[in-house]
């Protein structure tokens, strides 16, 4: 983790409290990576789930094997348990992503079992969460494609924590990490460039750290081919607007009010950042 002491502490705070929580934030904003460090500091089983359509009640909470209760007959020898029960039964710490894509009937049961730390399989019996079981989840508040709204009995289960993006400093130390870049200015110019993306006012959707770290990777590959130096010059600004072109322009969504495309936008994002600085000096190419 690169930052985010404030965000551990207080997600840290409530499941050693026995309380679940959703985290709710823009993609790239460390929720999960904030969630992974948890569990594996107190050594708990981490289940994934991505909450979609076809999250049914009976995918999260398991089912029999048909070929067995062909042969046996409905059993609890033949219960296969889904996500939901094993990490109940194991302890462990069940995420479920995207939460808000999730079908309604799928979150009243999970409601069920976080309300009373049991649930109940037909053919089965009553399943027992282990003292460590937490709920836990994340949504995307500002997506609205294929999305619910979330009713108010859901929110009253959880306690919720607003996780928004990361300075520009922890930014920056997050794309050296994952890149293992050592150009610092290579550096800078792709977080300032993605950064600049979520405020741009024809940008509905900007882009996360993701984009910076994939704009600075695609940037070091492009300089080892050579093919944007002149002598031993580098055109660091064409260099850059190529890579920022291909990392971010599927990151992006433009306002549908605009007549412009992610990379007209990008490039104009890419000509502000290297041409237009304070006194009107224009940077010119950089080794």
């Amino acid at each position: 983790m690169v930052g985010r002491r404030r965000e551990l502490d207080l997600v840290l705070a409530a499941v050693s409290a026995g309380r679940d929580i959703l985290l709710e934030g823009p993609p790239g904003t460390s929720k999960s990576t904030i969630l992974r460090a948890i569990t594996a500091n107190w050594g708990v089983p981490f289940v994934l789930v991505e909450g979609n359509a076809e999250l049914t009640p009976a995918r999260l909470v398991g089912h029999h094997n048909p070929a067995r209760v062909l042969r046996e007959d409905y059993s609890a020898e033949n219960f296969v348990p889904g996500p939901l029960v094993e990490a109940m039964q194991d302890g462990g710490f069940l995420y479920i992503e995207e939460l808000n894509r999730a079908p309604e009937d799928t979150l009243n049961t999970l409601l069920a079992a976080m309300a009373e730390r049991e649930v109940s399989v037909p053919r089965v019996g009553s399943v027992t969460a282990a003292p460590t079981f937490r709920v836990l989840a994340s949504m995307n508040p500002f997506d609205n494609v294929g999305t619910a709204r979330i009713s108010d009995s859901v929110y009253d289960r959880w306690c919720r924590l607003a996780v928004g993006y990361q300075d520009a400093g922890e930014e920056r130390d997050i794309v050296t990490v994952r890149t293992g870049a050592g150009d610092h200015v290579l550096v800078a110019d792709g977080v300032a460039i993605t950064r600049a993306t979520r405020t741009h006012p024809e940008l509905r959707r900007g882009s996360s750290v993701r984009g910076a770290i994939d704009l600075v990777a695609i940037a070091a590959e492009l300089a080892e081919l050579g093919t944007y130096s002149s002598g031993d010059d580098v055109d660091r600004p064409a260099l850059v607007l190529d890579a920022a072109l291909l990392a971010l322009s599927a990151r992006v969504g433009v306002d549908e009010v605009s007549d412009a495309t992610p990379e007209q936008v990008i490039t104009e994002i890419w000509e502000n950042h290297f041409f237009s600085v304070p006194g009107g000096q224009r940077r010119g190419r950089t080794a």
